[in-house]
């Protein structure tokens, strides 16, 4: 049986379809994108979306697009010697340069990103900033370069010279940042794909789990003793499952075993309201804790009995208040746009909702429809067009941001997100989340403690090596000794 939602692509040359799958995808979200390298056997595109043919050559790359009634409508580009005289990003770039051009003037539709499909837009103006370009010469390298929107080349750029101007003041060569994953739940979110356990199954093992990560705090106190550490983040999961004595007994451990009179900024996600109780909130105070999460997602009821979050809109506004109450200043919101169901008044109301409770900061995601999520069956049950994520949603978020005194300061994106947009972090001055800026930038060494997660070391030449510690929370307490010896030996000069 013939698929409808299906578009497919083939190519002649293996080694850039993760590239065309990503571009493709972007310009059809709700449709299965298919792409076959080689003389693979395969499948013809559904009703109203055309075949789309890549030929290498030794001086072009050509593209067709085959339509429904056979017509056939083709895009060159220009002859060059791709095998000799270009790099494969240069390559890469032409080819995704071609793919945009031809479904643009097919769909008659423009992508505010162009072709960029990688998560991390801001590297590009990043590092051009560090090569002494100015701004207009970025500007113009990234449009024609990449096709991309004034406005979000603007976004970019603004956001590369804050993160710069953070970054400045951390220690790279000797120092690191640390991350510690607790990945327990209340429940698990519709569309939520992260290492995640329900707590009630693992209430009598937290203490086996904490022994585990005492073990790695000890193996990096020791490994890193003449190393700065700049900054903590302990997320999820959701932290703040973990019962008050529970927090307490693994701040302590931090506390007793590192150095962080160097601290700038330590980050506890706590997350859900129903994790949140001002004891906990207390300990994380009393412990030296900076910053924490409280994340509503929406603040339309509905949607978070649809999404799994097992708490009210109220339950929001009172683990808000208590935040305050126990003497947070810094104190962040993550918001989902494109959620199930929601259009754009609700976007209005969870904001003004938000600008009521007056965060710090606020983290607006745009829903992305990961492949482990629950979420994926549920698109299966009821279709993609219940997602409305739009221009004017993203807008209302950002006005709303700037009603409370908020700038951009950090921005990823990730595969298949509604509307093809971004994740922007908004904060007011002095309030920028130093640890969100050095995950995406991948300038300094983060160690990675938990299920799950995952250590990167930066070489000074800026080279990357990882490693990770096993998903299953079970063999991760079983195999503790081996997840310390993977480090040990990533570590190693």
């Amino acid at each position: 049986m013939k698929q409808e939602n299906l578009v497919v692509v083939t190519v002649n040359q293996a080694g850039f379809e993760y590239d065309i799958h990503s571009l493709v995808k972007a310009f059809y979200p709700a449709c299965d994108v298919k792409v076959y390298a080689g003389e693979e056997e395969k499948e013809s595109s559904g009703a109203g979306f055309p075949d789309i043919d890549i030929r290498f050559t030794e001086e072009a790359v050509l593209l067709s697009l085959v339509g429904d009634e056979g017509s056939t409508a083709s895009f060159g580009a220009k002859k060059v010697d791709i095998a000799k005289d270009l790099s494969r990003p240069e390559v890469k770039n032409r080819l995704k340069q071609l793919i945009y051009t031809a479904l643009s003037e097919y769909t008659h539709k423009k992508l505010p990103w162009g072709t960029l499909t990688g998560i991390r837009p801001t590297k590009i103006p990043m590092t051009m900033l560090e090569e002494g370009n100015s701004e207009k010469q970025i500007m113009e390298h990234m449009k024609e370069t990449y096709f991309i929107s004034e406005e979000k080349g603007e976004l970019a750029i603004q956001i590369a010279k804050r993160e710069k101007a953070l970054l400045d003041t951390l220690h790279y060569e000797d120092g690191y940042s640390l991350y510690i994953g607790i990945p327990f739940c209340p429940t698990t979110c519709l569309y939520c794909s992260f290492t995640s356990y329900p707590i009630f199954s693992w209430k009598k093992r937290i203490g086996e789990y904490l022994d585990a990560l005492e073990n790695e705090i000890e193996f990096v106190a020791e490994a890193y003793q003449d190393k700065v550490l700049d900054t903590i983040y302990i997320g999820g999961g959701t932290p703040t499952t973990l019962e008050a004595s529970e927090l307490h007994r693994l701040l302590t451990k931090l506390q007793d075993s590192l150095d962080l009179s160097h601290l700038k900024e330590f980050t506890v996600e706590a997350g859900r309201a129903d994790s949140i109780t001002l004891e906990k909130l207390k300990v994380l105070k009393e412990c030296g804790v900076t910053r924490i999460s409280v994340n509503p997602q929406t603040m339309k009821q509905e949607t978070l009995d649809l999404i799994g979050r097992k708490h009210t809109v109220e339950q929001v506004k009172e683990a808000f208040a208590m935040a305050r109450e126990a003497g947070f200043t810094n104190i962040n919101m993550d918001l989902i746009l494109g959620l199930p169901g929601e259009k754009e008044e609700d976007v209005h109301h969870t904001i003004e909702e938000v600008i009521k409770l007056a965060p710090d900061s606020l983290t607006v995601h745009s829903l992305a429809i990961k492949r482990a999520s629950k979420l994926n069956q549920w698109i299966e049950e009821n279709g993609i067009s219940a997602f409305n994520n739009t221009d004017e949603t993203m807008k209302i978020a950002a006005e709303g941001a700037r009603e409370l005194h908020m700038v951009p300061y950090y921005l990823y994106r990730q595969k298949n997100m509604s509307g093809n947009f971004e994740n922007v972090g908004y904060a007011r001055e002095g309030k920028f989340g130093i640890y969100n800026i050095l995950i995406m930038e991948e300038k300094q060494t983060i160690l990675a403690l938990g299920a799950g997660s995952i250590t990167k070391r930066v070489f000074q030449d800026g080279r990357i090596e990882r490693c990770d510690n096993v998903k299953d929370v079970k063999l991760y307490i079983e195999q503790i000794d081996e997840m310390i010896e993977r480090k040990r030996r990533l570590l190693e000069d």
